[in-house]
């Protein structure tokens, strides 16, 4: 009875694991939502959807901006590493100009982000992990907001390098 029971639990886990696999595998059996679906085809259809025209005066402009930035890692009381960052700005048509004019306090302000997200350990490790770069990017679009206005609607950070020493 002793090796029974065990022996029994084993199986009776491994039948509901199997079973519990095939009813929740995806595409199985069809719901009813899925067949009103296919009666009714909706906007999520298998189908491509047909490319939208989008108005030219809708498309944001993109402003590159001049130089990289380069932010010193400091560890023991010296320079280990240095990031190297290209940033882009998404702004509205036409507003690339305003970027330029304001580029000395924009990157001020965002050098001051940079360094803030470098003293804070950002940079080290998988610098490049999908949650470090999404609180960065929002801490930069931030600061563009706050200098540029609504003009800005995401930051871009289109080339980064770490260079350890």
């Amino acid at each position: 009875m002793r090796l029974v029971l065990p022996l029994l639990l084993a199986v009776l886990g491994l039948a509901a694991g199997i079973g519990g696999g095939i009813l929740l595998r995806p595409g199985t059996s069809p719901s009813p939502s899925d067949e009103a679906e296919a009666v009714h085809p909706g906007k999520d259809d298998a189908r491509p959807a047909a490319p939208r025209s989008v108005d030219p005066a809708e498309q944001p402009d993109y402003v590159k901006l001049n130089n990289q930035f380069i932010v010193p890692i400091v560890e023991k009381e010296r320079v280990a590493s240095m990031v190297i960052l290209s940033l882009s700005l998404e702004v509205a048509q036409g507003a690339g100009q305003d970027v330029y004019a304001v580029e000395p306090k924009l990157r001020d302000g965002m050098l001051g982000v940079l360094f803030n997200h470098a003293n804070t350990g950002g940079f080290r490790g998988s610098f490049t992990e999908a949650a470090k770069l999404v609180s960065l990017r929002r801490a930069l679009l931030e600061v563009a907001v706050s200098v540029l206005g609504p003009k800005v609607t995401d930051v871009l950070i289109t080339d980064i390098m770490r260079q350890d020493g």
